[in-house]
């Protein structure tokens, strides 16, 4: 559910509430309703490796008590369970794959020689130690092989961490977008201009202007 609180920026607005309105196509609602019914369950990670993406995810992009989380991990694991993929790759990196499998064994190895315990059992801040580190480099376990440690977290980890929060409704929601705007598309265009089908955000700090208009986006 999209978060009403005063002092949010878009009021009482869901981007959801577009689904059967004249914004989205039948294709739009097609691929909108497969996303939100990624499976919860990994089909490409085992087990071991869900819960450190579970873990990783939830530092890289912290989400609100307030509502139901987006869950990243299982859109990372659909996105790798079908093979999707950037297209590209850096030379001498493995493709998608196989970078999360290794990076997410080295990254094991690595929490288990500091801490002794996996990646998911650790105290917030050593898992954003760890992260830290492979941000920068640090980690140079031989289980990286040829693939540097800030190479996986910047073209893999906190890549496709963020770009499959991005990808869900609820975070649409949050930052006011109106999603693939199909068949209808974005007519005003310039800087503050807002078409009515898109989202109003809190200006002047009237919270219930915003609230209304946006009670009327479809």
């Amino acid at each position: 559910m999209p978060d009403s609180r005063p002092g949010t920026r878009f009021p009482g607005y869901d981007v959801l509430s577009k689904r059967q309105g004249p914004s989205w196509n039948e294709k739009t609602r097609e691929v909108i309703a497969k996303r939100l019914a990624t499976a919860s369950e990994p089909r490409f990670f085992t087990a071991d490796e869900f819960l450190t993406v579970v873990a990783a995810a939830s530092r890289i992009v912290p989400q609100p008590p307030t509502r139901r989380p987006v869950p990243i991990a299982a859109l990372v694991d659909r996105k790798l369970h079908l093979m999707q993929s950037d297209g590209y790759r850096l030379p001498g990196t493995p493709r998608d794959g196989e970078a999360w499998r290794l990076g997410l064994k080295a990254l094991d190895l690595e929490t288990r020689v500091a801490f002794g315990v996996p990646f998911h059992i650790l105290k917030e801040a050593d898992q954003d130690f760890l992260l830290a580190r492979m941000q920068s480099g640090e980690l140079r376990d031989p289980a990286w092989t040829d693939m540097a440690s800030d190479v996986f977290f910047r073209m893999r980890l906190a890549r496709d961490i963020v770009l499959a929060y991005y990808s869900h409704p609820t975070a649409w929601s949050e930052i006011g977008w109106g999603g693939p705007a199909s068949p209808r598309g974005y007519v005003r265009i310039d800087y503050d201009e807002r078409d009515p089908w898109e989202a109003a955000e809190v200006k002047g700090g009237n919270v219930v202007a915003a609230r209304r208009k946006n009670n009327r986006v479809r």
